[in-house]
C-alpha cells in the first residue's frame, strides 16, 4: 500500500513539474518584447514591443535617409540634397532576420532563439554615388569651376617663339568625397529627435584638372627659335603659278615634326589639291615645258629643301629637275612628280620641328622652328663639272625645197653638277661632304629637212609622259 502511495505522489510530482516547464516555456516562447539589454547602433530597444520596434525602426532609418546634405564648392557654390538623394541608403537586415526568430517556428524555436539573441546589432550602410556622380557631372564641374585652357605656342611675325602659360581648373576628387561622406554620415539611431537635427555641411574634395597640354609639356618639345630660314624669288611667274606656289606654301605651312619623323612632300600636295586645287602653269614633261595643271609647286619643294640643307636635317629623298630652274642655282633644286619623284627629309635634331612657309610680295620663304646649335651653320656650293651639247633630230618636211633644213626648236644645253655642304662651327670649316651629282640633260635641236628619197628619219620610241613640277591632269 505505501509503495502504491510513494508512485502516485511521484507521478503527481512529475505532472506538476511538467505542467510548470511547459507553462514557463511558453510563457517564455511568447514574450512579445525584445530581451533586456538589446541595442541597434546605440538605440537600447530591451523590453520593447516586437511591433512597435520594427515601426519605430522604419521610421528613424527613414529620417536618416531624410538628413539634409550640403555640399559646398569653391566658397559660395552650394549643392542641397538629402543622404538618399547622395545615394546613402540605410537598412537593418541583420537585425529584422534576428527579430523574426522570436516569432516564427515552433516554440522550442522561440525559446532558443530568445535564449541566443544577441544584445548588440549594427546599420547596414551602402553609399551608391551614382547620383550623385550625375549632379556633380562634368558639364557641373565646367560651369562651376571653368574648364583648363591648353598652353599654347605662337611663332610671332617677327620670328619670335612665345609661350603662353595654360589654366588649371578642378574636377571632383570621387575617392575622397567618398571616404569623406562615408565619415560623416550619422550612424547611431540613439535618438530620433536628434535626426532631424543640423544638416551636414562639408567642402567638396577637390583636385587639380590640367590642361591636355601643359606649358611644361609643350616647351619639352623643344621650338626654341627659328633655326634656318630660305627665300626664293617668284620672278615673272603668271597669276597660275603663283596661285599653285602659294596653295603648296600653304599646305606646307605649320606642319609638326615629332623627333625622327619624315615629311612627305607628295601628301602635302595631296593635301593643297583637296584644300585648294591647282591651276594651270607651265609644267616639265620628258625634259620640256609645256601647259599643264599645278606649275610651279616644286619651287616649294625645292626652298623647303634649301632651308632643310642649312639646319642639317637628313634628306630622305631628293631628285633634280629635268633642266634647270630660274629661281636656284643648278644642284640646289627638288623636283616632284607625282607618283614617280617625291621629295622627303627627317627630322633628326632629337626634338620637335615647325615648318613655315608663305609667299610675301613676290617671294616664297621657308622657316623652320625647333632647336638647333646657334654656333652651326651650312654652306652649299655648287660647280658644273661637265657642259653637255644638245644632239641634232631630224623631221621630214616636204614643203621645204629638196635637201634644204629649217631649225624648229633650239637645243639646250646640258649640265653635270656636284653640289658640297660645309658644316661650320664659329664660323670655320669643320666638314666638307660631296652632296649631290646632278645631272640636267640638254634638249636636242630639232631640224626640219626635206630629203626627197634621201631615207626618212626613224621616230624615236614612245615613253610615258613624265609630269615634273606640277600634277597629271
Amino acid at each position: 500500500m505505501k509503495k502504491t502511495h510513494t508512485a502516485l505522489i511521484i507521478v503527481i510530482g512529475l505532472i506538476l513539474t511538467g505542467s510548470l516547464v511547459t507553462g514557463g516555456l511558453h510563457l517564455y516562447g511568447n514574450q512579445h518584447t525584445l530581451p533586456q539589454k538589446t541595442a541597434i547602433a546605440g538605440w537600447d530597444l530591451g523590453g520593447m514591443d516586437v511591433a512597435v520596434v520594427r515601426t519605430e525602426l522604419k521610421s528613424r532609418l527613414k529620417a536618416l535617409e531624410s538628413v539634409p546634405l550640403v555640399l559646398k564648392a569653391e566658397g559660395s557654390t552650394e549643392t542641397t540634397l538629402t543622404l538618399k538623394q547622395a545615394g546613402m541608403a540605410y537598412d537593418a537586415a541583420d537585425f529584422l532576420r534576428t527579430l523574426d526568430t522570436l516569432t516564427e517556428g515552433g516554440l522550442l524555436d522561440r525559446v532558443r532563439a530568445r535564449l541566443s539573441f544577441p544584445r548588440s546589432f549594427e546599420l547596414g550602410m551602402n553609399l551608391d554615388l551614382t547620383q550623385l556622380q550625375k549632379r556633380l557631372s562634368p558639364a557641373w564641374e565646367k560651369k562651376t569651376f571653368g574648364a583648363p585652357v591648353d598652353a599654347v605656342r605662337v611663332i610671332t611675325a617677327d620670328d619670335r617663339v612665345v609661350y603662353t602659360p595654360g589654366t588649371t581648373s578642378f574636377e571632383v576628387d570621387w575617392h575622397a568625397l567618398e571616404l569623406t561622406l562615408r565619415a560623416a554620415v550619422p550612424s547611431t539611431l540613439r535618438s530620433s529627435g536628434n535626426l532631424q537635427g543640423k544638416p551636414i555641411v562639408f567642402e567638396v574634395p577637390l583636385s587639380v584638372q590640367q590642361p591636355d597640354v601643359t606649358l611644361k609639356a609643350l616647351k619639352a618639345q623643344g621650338v626654341e627659335r627659328k633655326i634656318s630660314e630660305f627665300s626664293t624669288s617668284l620672278g615673272a611667274s603668271g597669276p597660275g603659278r603663283t596661285f599653285n606656289i602659294e596653295s603648296a606654301a600653304q599646305a606646307v605651312d605649320g606642319t609638326i615634326l615629332p623627333p625622327g619623323a619624315v615629311f612627305d612632300y607628295g601628301k602635302a600636295i595631296q593635301k593643297a589639291q583637296a584644300d585648294t586645287g591647282f591651276r594651270e602653269a607651265p609644267v616639265i614633261v620628258n625634259g620640256k615645258l609645256q601647259p599643264g595643271t599645278g606649275g610651279g609647286i616644286c619651287q616649294v619643294s625645292s626652298t623647303l629643301y634649301n632651308a632643310a640643307l642649312r639646319s642639317g636635317l637628313e634628306i630622305v629623298e631628293r631628285r633634280n629637275h629635268s633642266l634647270p630652274v630660274n629661281y636656284l642655282p643648278k644642284g640646289q633644286d627638288a623636283t616632284f612628280s607625282e607618283g614617280n619623284i617625291n621629295f622627303r627629309i627627317r627630322n633628326n635634331t632629337g626634338k620637335y620641328l615647325i615648318i613655315k612657309a608663305g609667299v610675301q610680295g613676290r617671294y616664297l620663304t621657308v622657316k623652320l622652328f625647333g632647336t638647333f646649335p646657334k654656333n652651326v651653320t651650312f654652306l652649299i656650293q655648287s660647280r658644273t663639272v661637265e657642259v653637255l651639247q644638245p644632239a641634232d633630230k631630224y623631221v621630214s618636211d616636204s614643203s621645204l625645197p629638196r635637201g634644204d633644213t629649217r631649225v624648229i626648236q633650239n637645243g639646250k644645253t646640258g649640265y653635270i653638277v656636284e653640289t658640297y655642304i660645309t658644316r661650320l662651327i664659329d664660323g670655320k670649316a669643320a666638314e666638307k661632304k660631296l652632296l649631290s651629282r646632278d645631272t640636267y640633260y640638254a634638249q636636242k635641236r630639232i631640224i626640219a629637212i626635206n630629203r626627197g628619197g634621201m631615207g626618212k628619219s626613224l621616230p624615236e620610241s614612245p615613253r610615258n609622259p613624265l609630269v615634273e613640277d606640277g600634277v597629271r591632269g
